[in-house]
């Protein structure tokens, strides 16, 4: 049989003196944690590797000892270290030795109780234990065959060291009896902006509790209607309801009980102060140089110029459009009834353009609330100066099949002679109802991304990638002749697509979602397509 030994890099090293870490039988395989150093009093060893199993839940225990010859002075320690199986009892108990400065080990296994002793072929796993602890092992998006099987032997090598995380926090300058060699024997691993990070963060957690007890007597209101009505329609007021609920994920007292929940509060943290900081930076932009003025003043003649286009392709449809025959009464009627309509848009315009700089400005403000919160309003604004553009929905009304079949045959015959007339006003009006949708499906569409993208986790990716493990790869050290099969475990981090697809944030439907089919669908049968959320079908 194969037994395979993860030694961790950083205790080759070590001072002589027994390897402690976890035996995992159905893998026949050792992990090994740290080193313990001479002298030890071996009582001391087993109450200490007591208190770790009973607080890490890990079956910690001595698997073997370790021989530096370097730091050997008596000539007898090697016989001491192959007695030292017969106090800790442990099958098979592993011998790793280490002859000067040579990269090529021996190791070897003691099998005393065993009563059919089989001769074992060793591969020796070198490992950063420091990745290794720090890292999470991603299960693999395809669970069936032989990837999900050794993805579960990894994880359990991943899960040894990551629960072993008390045994880390020995180092060498701590006065207790037992003298360890791990990641951290040289000092505790600390980072002065984390700390900077915990003092900040009692403050910043009270701001965040007294927010969220307000957004939730906000929310409490908003159930009234009308405010319920308008809160259900515009797309700002979804925005807002959605980010009032991530402030009170960030600001909940609840621990994370995994990395996936300790993941998603900070992906919504951070992404919620990127887009706080675009905002402030937009409506920084906005307040400098008088924009807002400039602004309002472009945005009258815009409307004016969009009317006078509107109204000379009304016309040009009321006479002979590329030369086709239309039906001229009924001609007249539809471009009388859009030219009523567009005319009374423009006077809905020019009795706000009094107050049009001051509402843009009062609306710049909202652009501290986030960026995505100004696109939505953006969305919004959209959809308000366009009511001029759709005019059309389908009626449904019920009648007797049998009462009224000769006068539905004779109407659906004069319908069928006014249908081209009526086609062509539907075509154009559902085009230019199509360029205003597909303005406002990239708007939701940049909503979306900002508030779904893991920001934190591909930032994480970027800058630390083996703490998104996506497996491990060994590559063949140097060998030599006797000794045993040497390997170098190095992690494989996620690929970015995989990040996002892992921690992809949810959103929420602010816009309705059609399919291409469901839109054709609608365009086919004439339904309106709504420019706010929409529940259900329309019927009258």
């Amino acid at each position: 049989m194969v037994l395979k030994v993860f030694f961790p890099s950083c205790c080759s090293s070590a001072d002589s003196g027994i390897l402690i870490g976890r035996w995992i039988s159905e893998q026949n395989s050792a992990v090994i944690l740290a080193v313990v150093h001479f002298p030890f009093i071996p009582v001391q060893v087993k109450q200490y590797l007591g208190e770790v199993q009973r607080v890490t839940k890990v079956s910690v225990s001595v698997l073997g000892s370790w021989s530096n010859s370097k730091q050997e002075k008596e000539e007898s320690l090697s016989e001491f270290l192959e007695d030292l199986g017969t106090i800790f009892c442990h099958e098979p108990w592993i011998q790793i030795s280490k002859e000067g400065d040579s990269k090529f080990w021996s190791c070897s296994i003691l099998q005393k109780h065993s009563k059919n002793p089989q001769e074992e072929e060793i591969i020796l796993v070198y490992y950063d234990q420091r990745k290794v602890m720090l890292s999470h092992l991603h299960p693999p998006l395809d669970t069936a065959g032989q990837g999900a099987e050794d993805a579960s032997k990894l994880s359990a090598i991943f899960d040894t060291v990551a629960r072993s995380q008390v045994l880390f926090m020995t180092d060498r300058y701590d006065e207790g009896p037992i003298k360890l060699t791990h990641w951290q024997s040289d000092g505790v691993e600390a980072s002065i902006i984390v700390e900077l990070l915990k003092q900040a963060s009692v403050p910043a957690s009270l701001l965040a509790s007294n927010l969220s007890l307000h957004s939730h007597v906000f929310c409490r209101v908003l159930k009234f209607w009308p405010l319920s009505f308008l809160w259900s329609k515009l797309s700002t007021c979804e925005q807002l309801g959605h980010r009032l609920q991530h402030l009170q994920v960030i600001s909940s007292n609840k621990k994370a009980q995994n990395q996936n929940q300790l993941m998603r509060k900070a992906n919504i943290f951070v992404s919620l102060l990127i887009d706080v900081a675009l905002g402030i930076l937009l409506m920084s932009w906005l307040y400098r140089k008088n924009r807002i003025g400039h602004l309002a003043d472009t945005l009258i003649p815009v409307a004016d110029h969009v009317a006078e286009e509107l109204q000379d392709l009304l016309q040009w449809l009321m006479g002979a459009p590329a030369g086709l025959k239309m039906n001229r009464a009924l001609d007249q009627v539809l471009g009388r009834f859009f030219l009523y309509h567009i005319h009374l848009w423009i006077s809905y315009i020019h009795l706000l353009s009094p107050f049009i700089e001051m509402i843009l400005w009062y609306v710049g403000l909202s652009a501290c609330l986030g960026l995505t919160v100004a696109l939505c309003i953006l969305s919004d604004i959209i959809a308000l100066l366009t009511f001029h553009i759709y005019f059309l929905q389908t009626s449904i009304a019920s009648v007797s099949y049998f009462l009224f079949l000769f006068i539905g045959t004779l109407l659906f015959t004069i319908l069928l002679f006014l249908l081209p007339t009526t086609a062509l006003y539907y075509l154009v009006f559902t085009l230019l109802r199509l360029l205003v949708v597909i303005v406002q499906g990239l708007i939701h569409l940049l909503v979306d991304l900002i508030d779904s993208l893991p920001l934190y986790s591909l930032i994480l990716r970027l800058c630390r990638s083996y703490r998104l493990a996506a497996g491990v790869k060994f590559r063949v050290l140097e060998q030599q002749d006797g000794k045993p099969l040497r390997l170098l475990m190095q992690i494989n981090p996620l690929s970015y697509g995989g990040v996002v697809q892992t921690y992809r944030l949810p959103t929420y439907s602010c816009y309705p979602r059609d399919s291409w089919a469901s839109l054709c669908k609608k365009l086919f049968l004439g339904e309106l397509i709504y420019p706010w959320k929409h529940k259900g079908d329309k019927q009258n």
